[in-house]
């Protein structure tokens, strides 16, 4: 279930004129507010696993996607256009956590790429030899390096559903064969992207899932986060090797634990202990200080 954020009035953090923003839309982790003719796009602490907010947030979860995300934009800007507009300028009580970008018209696939097989993509595999209708080779097993990134789209459920795998043919159905294109070409040159520059790092970068959309002059345009431990699987490459679950700097770790309480996959999830909010948010800051170079301040 979401929760109506009220409208906030407050002082623009770089130009110090009043903006009164408007709540359009309470997400499991992002709070999507118009200012004008953009959006402030803000990230909270709140933790989504199966598709479920967990009631215990993670501190500084929504400062370190911001983050890494705008560093990602920046490395991704010559694959594709993206939506900032800026990090800075937007309300203060938001400042660190929040995205000024231009408004889009969402394209209404989940675009994912995987170069490893894990997670659902490994469910589904064991099921019928396939992952969103493409096959892949026999004797495939936990975090086994596929030959070639696949693309791997998926529906967006409304919160508190699953998305469900698609195929290809039922993304050309859904917007057309040009876009359909595009949104794989897309996708798995992001991919492309994000793995080399973290495996300069020591870093795996096992699948991944980017949201596209529509600007105003036509242009499908990368929004939303990119390449963070909440739309990513990040593995250390030293510790590699396929045929068991790899230690992760993503939310997988949460993952395991939420299902080694017994918990059913569906609302409400158990609250979640300390120690492993503390793991958590030390796994967040350590993609980011490994990926980006920087020292999480």
């Amino acid at each position: 279930m979401t929760h109506p954020r009220p409208a906030v009035t407050t002082e623009a953090g770089r130009s110090g004129t009043v903006i009164s923003v408007e709540l359009l839309h309470s997400g499991k982790v992002r709070d999507v507010y118009r200012d004008g003719a953009d959006i402030i796009l803000v990230a909270s602490d709140r933790l989504s696993v199966y598709d479920v907010i967990l009631p215990t947030p993670v501190p500084d979860k929504g400062r370190v996607l911001t983050q890494l995300s705008l560093w990602w934009f920046e490395q991704l800007k010559d694959v594709v256009p993206n939506h900032v507009i800026s990090g800075d300028d937007v309300p203060a009580e938001f400042a660190g956590r929040a995205v000024r970008c231009r408004s889009l018209t969402m394209v209404p696939v989940e675009c994912v790429a995987r170069g490893y097989l894990t997670g659902g993509g490994l469910k589904e595999y064991l099921a019928g030899g396939s992952v969103s209708g493409v096959v892949l080779p026999a004797g495939l097993t936990e975090a086994s390096r596929l030959d070639e990134p696949v693309f791997t789209p998926s529906t967006k459920a409304p919160v508190g559903e699953k998305d469900q795998p698609m195929t290809y043919p039922e993304v050309e159905d859904e917007v057309g064969a040009d876009t359909a294109a595009r949104l794989r070409d897309i996708t798995l040159a992001v991919y492309a992207r994000g793995r080399d520059i973290a495996a300069e790092r020591g870093i795996i970068l096992a699948d991944t899932k980017i949201e596209l959309g529509w600007a105003a002059d036509g242009t499908l345009v990368l929004g939303d986060e990119v390449l963070t431990p909440d739309s990513s699987r990040f593995w250390p490459a030293d510790g590699y090797a396929p045929g068991r679950v790899q230690p992760s700097f993503d939310k997988q770790f949460v993952r395991d634990w939420a299902v080694g309480t017994g918990w059913d996959k569906t609302a409400p999830a158990p609250e979640v202990p300390e120690d492993i909010i503390a793991a958590t948010r030390a796994r967040y800051i350590e993609a980011y200080e490994r990926l980006t170079g920087l020292a999480w301040s």
